[in-house]
């Protein structure tokens, strides 16, 4: 797998129908480990809640998991992953919590409420693609500072950090297929003290 789309952030959103409030958070979650700590979360700081319905997809898409937390069954859970798997995204995890309102909505109001909640909050919170991507550690002098800014600015990649001290040590990103050590090679016209680290999927629109 060299990309694949989750969340861009952790965001809520909250809508009302038949006067039960349906509060949806995501978060992007790689690890499942990081999906029931944000789940939890949730459920702490909504201790009054009816229901705390979700799904998650984690673990580049290994494992997916859905609760509907005492909603009829098939009727919260399973709609919120089908708008994760819908919208192909992975690494998403989406909770609902539902303060219940005094009105029964029907098992098919209830799939609507529920869909509606997960899909308006990956609407606010936008969808990300991330890019597997080799990390490299780079020593470079001040004089070669600005015309290495410059280099990067013409390619697809993404400086992680940046130490100033006798040299200038850069961490930086690129996507695996591209050839990064042989293009910023061929710019300066030498070779450069550079070393892959490793590897990560990296978004490139923060």
């Amino acid at each position: 797998m060299n990309n694949y789309f989750s969340v861009s952030k952790e965001i809520s959103n909250e809508i009302v129908i038949e006067r039960s409030r349906f509060i949806a958070y995501t978060a992007p979650t790689e690890a499942e480990d990081e999906a029931k700590a944000f789940i939890s979360k949730i459920r702490k700081s909504h201790p009054f809640a009816t229901h705390n319905c979700y799904a998650y997809i984690v673990e580049n898409g290994a494992i997916a998991r859905f609760s509907d937390d005492g909603e009829p069954q098939g009727t919260a859970g399973q709609p919120i992953l089908e708008v994760i798997k819908n919208k192909s995204l992975i690494n998403t995890t989406i909770v609902v919590t539902r303060y219940f309102g005094g009105i029964k909505l029907g098992a098919g109001g209830l799939v609507r409420a529920y869909s509606s909640s997960a899909s308006e909050v990956v609407l606010s919170s936008g969808i990300s693609e991330f890019i597997l991507s080799a990390v490299y550690r780079l020593d470079v002098s001040y004089d070669a500072y600005n015309p290495f800014l410059k280099f990067i600015s013409g390619i697809k990649c993404k400086v992680l950090s940046t130490e100033f001290g006798e040299g200038v040590k850069i961490s930086v990103a690129a996507p695996t297929d591209l050839d990064f050590i042989g293009k910023i090679t061929d710019y300066f016209a030498k070779s450069l003290p550079i070393s892959r680290l490793n590897e990560e999927f990296i978004d490139y629109e923060k």
